[in-house]
């Protein structure tokens, strides 16, 4: 039971703010040091070994994605195509900024990028337009949550690589939870706006042909979200090709469509994909070495026997996970979580009959919600610090938000087939 050391050490590391890959390769130096007869040796092929994974490469081709948007004025158009969507109904342009993470979820993939880009551009708007400025900050956060859930978010690709499932069928997976998210949010923020007034942002709605120009100017998005997700089904492409020739398609219309994007724009997103590439496969190559300790110490079948002898129903067993995540999540990023909780919950998971995919959209859904929660939610430090907003001031403006996050994830709990009803 000598692993069982491992994740006290390596929790306790993480508070003391060590980076997450440092905290866990520690863990695991001082398993094979001072707990396992394993040849030290072991330990580095075990960490080695998970680079020469070739469906991998994924990640570094949505994360350049993602950064070379911001560069196309791609975010623009689609701001202007969400404002017709919704601009009429009261709260339109914070029901605009939550349609904006949903689309832009689709192609940019990471919820920090799409929060960092949503509070410059749309935080300012709301407030001129006479929102509360923590209201408005509130509704850039927890809308950017919807980001990792629709695909192809990295999160989807990093649970399919631990849990050894199909990305392809967690992108289509992440896609219905993806919209039920956004539709409780907006229906939220519709609530909300008519209890304190806020106007619509349109007077009236717009023609067709409006709608049409706007579809017109916002097409390489829709048309890049459409390829990738549709080309995967199809069986066109594989994810990991799917991210190159997404990626070719947005430097094409960067360059010679919009004809925005400066050769200064592409060096700077490889530098930047080449570095938060570096801190993932990392993480991976930690979790790797984490998962098979778990197996050689038959971990995941102590922990389903123990969780087992205290319930076999499936449903509560989602809901104590739940509370799980939801608790751990508040203190510990949520990639890690993924990467060190998957080998030991899946088998419990399996033995009680869920399907590994609605699992690991339960699992992705309670990891987002805590990028929204302190002390540590990434999300909602980065917004407040972008915007300037008191963290007591996001959590009072946002609760009503989260509530909303929560039902939908109890949704997604209790009803698989939200979740498999595409895959």
């Amino acid at each position: 039971m000598s692993w069982m050391l491992i994740l006290p050490i390596m929790f306790a590391l993480m508070l003391l703010n060590m980076r997450i890959y440092l905290a866990m390769f520690a863990a695991i130096i001082i398993y094979f040091v001072f707990f396992s007869g394993v040849p030290i040796g072991i330990a580095v092929q075990r960490l080695v070994a998970p680079t020469q994974n070739n469906s991998l490469l994924a990640i570094p081709f949505f994360i350049l994605l993602g950064t070379l948007l911001s560069h196309t004025g791609v975010a623009e158009r689609i701001l202007r195509l969400a404002g017709l969507l919704v601009g009429k109904l009261r709260g339109g342009l914070a029901m605009a900024n939550v349609m904006m993470s949903t689309l832009m979820g689709g192609v940019s993939a990471s919820n920090l990028a799409d929060a960092a880009m949503l509070s410059r551009m749309m935080v300012p708007e709301m407030e001129r337009a006479g929102y509360n400025r923590a209201f408005a900050a509130a509704v850039t956060g927890c809308g950017s949550l919807v980001t990792p859930i629709i695909p192809p978010g990295i999160a989807l690709i990093i649970y399919g690589m631990v849990a050894d499932v199909s990305i392809g069928s967690m992108f289509m997976a992440g896609i219905l939870p993806g919209l039920l998210c956004a539709g409780m949010l907006m229906l939220t923020i519709w609530l909300i706006s008519v209890k304190r007034g806020y106007k619509p942002a349109l007077k009236t709605w717009p023609k067709p042909k409006e709608y049409g120009s706007a579809l017109v100017h916002a097409w390489p998005a829709v048309f890049v979200l459409v390829g990738v997700v549709g080309g995967i089904r199809a069986n066109i492409f594989t994810p990991t090709e799917a991210g190159a020739a997404a990626v070719l398609l947005v430097l094409l219309i960067g360059f010679f469509v919009y004809r925005e994007m400066k050769i200064s724009h592409v060096t700077s997103a490889l530098a930047e994909t080449a570095r938060s590439t570096a801190s993932v496969m990392l993480v991976i190559m930690a979790s790797s070495a984490l998962a098979w300790i778990f197996s050689l110490e038959h971990a995941g079948v102590a922990m389903a026997e123990w969780i087992t002898s205290l319930t076999t129903n499936k449903y509560v067993f989602l809901m104590l996970v739940n509370v799980l995540l939801l608790t751990v999540g508040m203190f510990i990023e949520g990639t890690a979580l993924i990467i060190v909780l998957v080998p030991l919950l899946k088998p419990v998971a399996m033995q009680l009959g869920i399907d590994p995919v609605h699992f690991g959209l339960v699992m992705i859904l309670n990891l987002s919600i805590g990028t929204l929660t302190p002390p540590v939610g990434t999300v909602m430090l980065l917004v407040c610090n972008i915007t300037n907003v008191k963290m007591n001031d996001f959590l009072r403006e946002g609760f009503p938000l989260l509530l909303a996050l929560l039902g939908a994830l109890l949704l997604v709990t209790f009803f698989p087939s939200i979740s498999l009803a595409l895959t």
